[in-house]
């Protein structure tokens, strides 16, 4: 996502000004705060299920989904609200996990078919 990102925020620039470009980069920036707090939520369900971590109450990672769900609403209402224009960056930009999940996915492909080819030349060779 760190590298989509920049790449996406110029393209949108130079295609289609700089409302959407700010757009896009607020979307990127809250999808990317999402990721990362969604990532940390569930290490902390994990940790909890497995009673391995520090001890924590389940009211707090209730209150602390539900706050993160709250901060991503209020921040695309203010760009909303401020910028109109941006509305379409704003949900291209939100929608940026999926592209980063399409290139990993890409990669693991490449990756199994490049070891399934070198696996079956050192087959050829015994």
């Amino acid at each position: 996502m760190l590298v989509l990102a920049p790449l996406f925020c110029a393209a949108a620039w130079l295609k289609f000004g700089w409302h959407s470009s700010a757009g896009f980069l607020l979307g990127s920036i809250i999808a990317y705060l999402n990721f990362q707090w969604l990532k940390s939520g569930v290490s902390v369900l994990a940790d909890k299920a497995t009673d391995s971590g520090k001890p924590q109450s389940g009211k707090a990672i209730v209150a602390k989904f539900l706050l993160r769900y709250a901060l991503l609403g209020l921040a695309a209402y203010a760009i909303l609200t401020s910028f109109p224009a941006s509305l379409s960056g704003l949900f291209a930009g939100l929608f940026l996990p999926v592209g980063a999940i399409v290139c990993e996915a890409v990669y693991e492909i490449y990756i199994a078919l490049r070891e399934g080819a070198s696996n079956r030349s050192d087959e050829k060779l015994r």
